[in-house]
This record gives C-alpha cells, structure tokens and sequence, in this order.
C-alpha cells in the first residue's frame, strides 16, 4: 500500500463493472499549518464553482456536454424500465429488462465517476494553491425540497465538495472557513457593505423591481456593477479577513 500504518477495516463493493475494495489505513502523520497569505473565496453555484486566483476570478463547470448526454441516456433508460413494470407487473424480470437495468448502472457509473474526477481534482488545486480557503454551508437538505431545482442542486455536488474540502485542508495543513448559511454574500455590496432587503433583494430570475439580471450586481447605495458571482467571491473573502 502507498500508506505505512495500521489496516483498519476494508470493504467490498459491487459496482456495475465488478467488485472493488475500499481500505481505511490509520496513519500517524503531523502536518504544518500554512502560514496564510493566499486567501480564495469558493461561490457554489447551480452548475458551476466561481473563485479568484492568482490571474483573477475564474469559473468550474459541474455540467459538461458529456454529463448532459449521460443524464439524457439515464432518462432514457428510466422510461424503459418503468414501462416494462407497467405493461408486466408479475413477471417484469425478462432477458431485455436485466439488459436494460445493466446498461442504466453503467451510466449511473460512469456519471458519478466524471463528477468524482472533477471535484478532486478542482479541490485539489484549491489546497495546493491557497492557505485559506472560503466556501458557504449551504443547507443542501433544505435546498433540495425546492422542486424547481431539487435536480440541478443534486447534480451541483453541493454536498461532495463541502465533504470533500473539510478531510483535505486536514490534510494539507490549509485553513477552512466556513460561512454562515444565512450570510448575504449575494445580497452585500463588497464595495461599500450595503445590503439590499426586500423588493431590492437579488432573486433566481434578478431583480423586476430595478431591472437586474440573475447574474448582475448592481449596487444602488455607491452605484458599483459587477457580476454576482464576482461580488460573492469578493465577501467570501472579506468575511475571512475579520473572523
């Protein structure tokens, strides 16, 4: 094993393309806190991660082309399955209906395999570039009770990347900080700390009342625009500076 310590527990799971085993090893191993100089805000988002790096404000996307047509086939195969229930309810088991259950297994596979990839190696980078790292915690629970979007937040890996960045600042000595769910990091100005309540809030669809976009800030207390994800970033960021 590429670890040197004890062999706690090992598990056997069966996925669509055979069997793997999953080893927890307990290592004893000191790490060295950053010194914190490089700091990055993580803004979640329906489909994509916005964060500022060395070169300015950059965007992940969550749903590729790829992804898309995987989850097409997984409707796809879906629909098949449930009429075959429908139209044989007794004896539904058939040669055609495994085929078919083995092929939507594979793409559920391949799909969380991609995802999988993704966020590693998105967090990845996150650890080995920054010694403080900002990111929201999202109530995903509640967030997923809205119809309108339970789907596009479950595909958001909202969830992952939360898990996900907690065992590997850990791990690589990087300081987490995590904000507050109901911190208006949409809502503040990062330029001059107005927060917009009411009519002026920023909703899904922008904002009817002054004639805003989804993904335009516009502040009407010092008149500052930017885009949305930019300025959420930007209070991510300030709200580590004096926490």
């Amino acid at each position: 094993m590429r670890w040197a310590g004890q062999l706690k527990t090992a598990t056997v799971v069966e996925e669509a393309d055979g069997y793997y085993v999953a080893l927890v090893v307990e290592v004893d191993e000191s790490v060295a806190v950053k010194a914190g100089h490089t700091v990055t805000g993580v803004d979640a988002n329906i489909a994509r991660f916005d964060y500022r790096d060395a070169t300015g404000y950059q965007s992940v996307s969550t749903m590729s082309a790829k992804l898309l047509r995987l989850y097409d086939r997984i409707t796809h195969y879906q629909r098949l399955l449930a009429r075959k229930r429908v139209a044989n309810p007794s004896n539904f088991r058939s040669q055609n209906y495994r085929a078919t259950r083995a092929k939507l297994q594979r793409d559920y596979q391949k799909v969380t395999r991609i995802q999988m990839d993704l966020l590693h190696k998105f967090t990845h980078q996150l650890v080995q570039t920054n010694d403080v790292i900002v990111i929201e915690d999202l109530d995903n629970l509640h967030m997923h009770m809205n119809k309108r979007l339970a789907k596009n937040l479950h595909r958001s890996l909202f969830g992952k990347f939360k898990k996900l960045m907690q065992y590997k600042c850990a791990w690589s000595g990087v300081k987490l900080v995590m904000v507050d769910r109901f911190y208006p990091s949409t809502q503040r100005c990062s330029q001059c700390s107005f927060v917009k309540t009411g009519a002026d809030r920023i909703a899904l669809e922008g904002n009817r009342r002054h004639h805003t976009g989804h993904d335009q800030y516009l502040c009407y207390q010092c008149g500052a625009s930017m885009r949305r994800d930019q300025n959420a970033v930007e209070n991510l960021i300030q709200y580590a500076m004096v926490n």
